[in-house]
C-alpha cells in the first residue's frame, strides 16, 4: 500500500487553486448581483438624483417611481405579467411533457435509429433561433393560431426541446433499468413505469428544466414581438422593451419597471435553487 504525504508544494498549489476558484466565483457573483442592486437602489430615487449620483444610497427614499409606473395607461404590467405566466407556463408544460416522453423513448426503447436521433438533437442545438424566425412566421400566419398565445408557445417549445431532451436523456440513463424489470414482473406497462418510477425519480431534472425554460421564455423578446401584435396579449419582456419610449427621461420610473419585472424570476430561482442544483449534478455520475 502506498501512502501519499502532502508536501508544502502541494499545499501551496491547493491554496493557489482555491484562491483562483473563489476569485472567479466572487467576480461572477458581483457581475450578476451588483447590477440588480444598482437597479433596486435607483428605483427609489428621483431622476435628477440618478443623473447626479447613481451609485450612492438615495438621500430620500420614495415610492413615487412605482406609482408613476403603475399609472401609465399603455404599460399595464399586471396584465403583461399575466401574459408572461400564460406563455411561459404553457411552454414549460409542453417542453416537460414532450421532452420527458422523448427522453424515455430514447433511453428505454433503444434501436438502430437512437444514435441518429441523438445526433439530430445535438445538431439542432447549433441552429441559431433567428434563422427559423421567417419560416415559423409564415407557418404561424397560415395557421389558426395566428394572433393567439399558441403562436408564441409552439415556437418556444420547439426551440427548447433539444436541450431539454438531452438533459433528461442523460439523467434517465442514470436510473437503474433493474427498476423497470422489477415493475414489468409485477405487471406494469411502459406508461405505468414512466409515470410511477421514471417521473418521480427524475423530479430534480424536471425541476431544473422547468426553471430554466420558464426563465428563457419569460425573457424572450424576439418571438413575442414577432408573433403578437396585440398590445393586450404581449408579455412583460415586450412591454419592458418599450419603457424608454413610453416613460422618456423618467429614469426613476424606468428603474422601477426593470426591477418589478426581475422580481418574479428572483423569487422563482430562490425557491427552486436546491432542485436546480440537484438536477444539474445528480445525472453527472451514473450509478
Amino acid at each position: 500500500m502506498k501512502y501519499h504525504y502532502e508536501t508544502p508544494q502541494d499545499r501551496f498549489m491547493a491554496a493557489v487553486r482555491a484562491v483562483l476558484l473563489y476569485g472567479i466565483l466572487i467576480m461572477w457573483a458581483c457581475a450578476a448581483i451588483i447590477p440588480m442592486v444598482w437597479v433596486f437602489i435607483n428605483s427609489f430615487k428621483e431622476s435628477n438624483e440618478i443623473l447626479k449620483n447613481s451609485i450612492m444610497l438615495p438621500s430620500h427614499w420614495t415610492l413615487e417611481n412605482y406609482i408613476t409606473m403603475a399609472n401609465y395607461p399603455d404599460m399595464n404590467l399586471l396584465r403583461a405579467f399575466r401574459n408572461s405566466v400564460i406563455i411561459s407556463g404553457g411552454v414549460v408544460i409542453g417542453v416537460v411533457l414532450c421532452a420527458g416522453f422523448a427522453a424515455y423513448s430514447i433511453t428505454r426503447f433503444a434501436n438502430r435509429f437512437t444514435a441518429v436521433i441523438s445526433i439530430v438533437f445535438n445538431a439542432v442545438l447549433l441552429v441559431p433561433s433567428f434563422s427559423t424566425l421567417i419560416p415559423n412566421f409564415v407557418t404561424i400566419s397560415a395557421s389558426p393560431f395566428r394572433g393567439t398565445y399558441m403562436a408564441v408557445i409552439l415556437p418556444l417549445i420547439a426551440s427548447n426541446m433539444s436541450f431539454s431532451t438531452l438533459l433528461l436523456t442523460g439523467y434517465m440513463n442514470s436510473v437503474p433499468k433493474e427498476l423497470d424489470e422489477a415493475a414489468i414482473i409485477d405487471g406494469a406497462g411502459p406508461m405505468q413505469i414512466y409515470w410511477r418510477i421514471i417521473c418521480p425519480l427524475s423530479v430534480p431534472m424536471y425541476s431544473t428544466i422547468a426553471t430554466m425554460v420558464f426563465i428563457w421564455s419569460y425573457n424572450d423578446l424576439l418571438t413575442s414581438l414577432t408573433y403578437l401584435s396585440n398590445r393586450k396579449m404581449q408579455p412583460v419582456s415586450v412591454i419592458l422593451s418599450m419603457v424608454s419610449s413610453m416613460i422618456g427621461t423618467d429614469y426613476g420610473a424606468m428603474m422601477a419597471a426593470i426591477f418589478f419585472t426581475m422580481l418574479p424570476l428572483l423569487v422563482l430561482y430562490v425557491v427552486l435553487q436546491e432542485q436546480v442544483v440537484k438536477g444539474l449534478t445528480a445525472g453527472s455520475v451514473k450509478g
